[in-house]
């Protein structure tokens, strides 16, 4: 609520008249960081714009998540303590003027990290709960799950290397771009190997299929760009190794967002990504409840035309996704 309150004025401070401008308002390309979550194949591209033919679209993201939440009952108990950090090297080429193709090869550190002290000082500034983060060892990395007195996930040593890649596609379903709005609609698809060591919670050893429509409505007013944006879609994936038992194989998923930009080199955007439990038989909302979770931040365009996003994400229903994450994405077509 806080973040949304600073994001609202900062939206009135720069609310003045200025010439039609051309910052199209798109996606942050993010996902749940929560290391039960990242490894399967939500997808972090959720854009309804498909690559021009014989251009290519690079991007490079970094999430850095930290996660502390303690839950348990008399058969079932979880930790998740530890921070996350997930660099995603993306390319999609534009094919035949309606199509394109796509790989993203993730990069995945999972550790104890540094941010223990400045939640815990943030939330204690502002009258936030800690949620027994203060009264918890700073700086551990501890992933664990029991059910019925079995140990079904322990990782407590700080690990790293490649997660698992992704193939996808997009097909063009609709694009109409005039002087004074831009309205596009694609239908994206993905395909994820699992290429990383689930063991070490860089992949889920499942192979995951994605199908989903995105959309968004851009209009370019005398106050600036304001646009609309949002996806749904679907998840199947094949039996995996982590909490294989529990996991389900069919998962969905979608976006929402809106923004505005006032001038041509920067805009403001709050999205909400949602998903489905990702697991069954468990009473915990860890694993067994819908995720929902809020990015609030903006975009700038840089000299080379070069794009930078730059977001905040919070766990709306909490415990389904990491107490913060911070989101860094730098793309250019080429």
């Amino acid at each position: 609520m806080i973040r949304i309150s600073v994001l609202a004025l900062v939206l009135l401070c720069w609310a003045m008249p200025c010439l039609a401008a051309d910052m199209e308002i798109t996606p942050f390309r993010t996902v749940n960081q929560s290391p039960l979550v990242q490894i399967f194949g939500l997808p972090a591209e959720s854009s309804a714009a498909v690559t021009p033919a014989g251009r290519l679209t690079v991007g490079l993201t970094q999430d850095i998540a930290s996660e502390y939440t303690v839950s348990g009952t008399k058969s079932e108990q979880i930790v998740l303590d530890g921070e996350s950090y997930r660099w995603t090297l993306a390319a999609r080429y534009g094919l035949g003027g309606q199509f394109e193709a796509g790989v993203e090869i993730p990069y995945i550190l999972y550790g104890g990290g540094f941010l223990d002290g400045f939640i815990i000082d943030w939330h204690k500034a502002f009258g936030l709960p800690q949620g027994g983060r203060d009264n918890a060892p700073r700086n551990r990395l501890n992933y664990s799950y029991s059910k019925n007195g079995v140990r079904k996930l322990r990782m407590e040593h700080a690990d790293s290397g490649i997660g698992d890649i992704v193939f996808s596609g997009g097909m063009k379903l609709y694009d109409v771009n005039v002087s004074t709005s831009h309205d596009s609609l694609a239908l994206r698809t993905s395909v994820k190997l699992p290429t990383g060591d689930s063991s070490s919670l860089r992949g889920s050893g499942s192979t995951d299929f994605t199908l989903a429509l995105c959309g968004s409505m851009n209009n370019f007013t005398e106050w600036g760009s304001l646009g609309l944006f949002g996806s749904a879609g679907g998840l199947a994936m094949t039996r995996g190794d982590v909490l294989a038992d529990q996991q389900n194989n069919l998962v969905g998923f979608g976006t929402l967002g809106l923004g505005w930009g006032p001038a041509e080199w920067i805009s403001f955007k709050v999205q909400l990504n949602a998903n489905t439990a990702l697991y069954h038989g468990s009473t915990l909302d860890e694993l067994s409840k819908t995720s929902l979770m809020l990015v609030t931040g903006g975009a700038l365009k840089l000299p080379g035309g070069y794009l930078l996003d730059i977001g905040v994400s919070e766990d709306v229903v909490v415990t389904t996704a990491p107490d913060v994450a911070f989101h860094l994405g730098l793309s250019k077509t080429f």
